[in-house]
């Protein structure tokens, strides 16, 4: 059968390229067409367009690239009509899929979304085309059923949170290779600074991140490069002798790491299932955050404490994110009480995720679904 597939972010190449794996299995006949990364090419889909091309962070960051945003919109109802699939699988990324779902649904064509947009976060009413344009949901987080099967009286599959899987994959990295290969000193500890994944996210988070490194000079820092980003572009940010970069080793750097900042997203599910005590940051355009602050109904940014409904790690966000702020909150993960609590935590976090087996679940219920059809 045949499945075209739209992720438009780093996170989503990532899930999208275990949902194809697990896609080939359940069906060997699979031919797979998508929106993605490298990771999707590797896993077997034929890349169209790769996210790098497509990523827009932020309203105002949005409205200046509108032009080039229909034209991808466009190019992709070309390219889906001439490849005629079977089904058509969207993964996060709403602004562009929930465009193209619409367009799709009027179509003909089956539609389904893998990895909910957070509609549970903003812009509620976008439930309503969610319930219009897409015949299945699978989503990820255990309050996401919840949400739209008791709020909104829309059926959904909760398959579990595929990060599990994806470090589960990884195994356990040797941390004297890593801190060889990339010359870090056996006699001190790493702190992990993970500043997005987006080139305008990074250069507003980086600076702030980095301002703390003189006040922790027992410690190693280690930055983790977004595979979205050319290693020449972090470069200006790497000049102080005492800060390393690592790049397509995250998840190594994790399971090395004393402590970390990280910027708000998948990244802080990430470094919670590591078990890695973290401060979160955030710090928008400030155009894109008083937007966003009117139309967001959340207490919380991080997954972590959205999942657990608590504050379980500290959210430093836009005036709050400061470099004072950071070095306080940091000194109190690295030891003492507020460490230990975290780690007790995050114990619970997972717990609350369930098993693994987030995308062969999702696959076999795509497949079975087609098979029946």
């Amino acid at each position: 059968m045949k499945y075209y597939i739209i992720a438009g972010e780093a996170s989503g190449d990532l899930h999208g390229s275990n949902l194809i794996r697990a896609l080939k299995k359940a069906d060997p006949g699979a031919d797979i067409r998508c929106w993605g990364g490298d990771l999707m090419e590797e896993a077997g889909g034929t890349i169209v367009k790769h996210y790098k091309e497509m990523s827009f962070m932020g309203f105002a960051e949005v409205l200046a690239n509108i032009r080039q945003i229909f034209k991808n919109i466009a190019f992709c109802k070309e390219d889906i009509s001439a490849f005629r699939p079977d089904v058509i699988i969207f993964i996060d990324f709403s602004g562009f899929n929930l465009r193209i779902a619409s367009w799709a649904k009027a179509e003909g064509y089956r539609t389904n979304y893998y990895i909910s947009p957070q509609v549970w976060a903003s812009r509620e009413g976008r439930v309503r085309k969610i319930r219009s344009s897409i015949d299945e949901m699978y989503v990820i987080l255990p309050f996401e059923k919840q949400f739209y099967e008791e709020k909104h009286g829309f059926p959904v599959h909760y398959v579990g949170h595929p990060l599990l899987d994806a470090i589960e994959a990884k195994g356990s990295a040797d941390s004297s290779a890593f801190r060889e290969k990339h010359g870090l000193s056996e006699g001190k500890e790493i702190i992990a600074l993970l500043p997005g994944s987006r080139k305008q996210e990074v250069e507003k988070m980086l600076s702030l991140m980095l301002s703390v490194v003189p006040q922790f000079p027992e410690y190693e820092f280690v930055i983790a490069g977004a595979p979205s980003l050319d290693t020449e572009f972090y470069s200006r940010f790497t000049k102080e002798s005492r800060v390393h970069f690592v790049r397509g080793e995250t998840y190594a750097l994790l399971q090395c790491a004393k402590a970390a900042l990280v910027t708000s997203g998948t990244a802080t599910l990430e470094t919670a299932l590591f078990k890695v005590p973290q401060v979160v940051c955030y710090k928008g355009n400030w155009i894109s955050y008083q937007i966003a602050k009117r139309i967001i109904t959340l207490k919380y940014i991080s997954l972590v404490n959205l999942i657990m409904d608590r504050e379980v790690v500290t959210e430093l966000i836009q005036n709050d994110l400061t470099h004072k702020a950071l070095v306080r909150e940091l000194k109190a993960i690295l030891t003492g009480p507020k460490r230990e609590a975290l780690l007790k935590s995050y114990e619970e976090l997972e717990a609350k995720l369930g098993g693994g087996g987030a995308s062969e679940k999702a696959a076999r219920m795509i497949v079975d679904s087609l098979k029946n059809s």
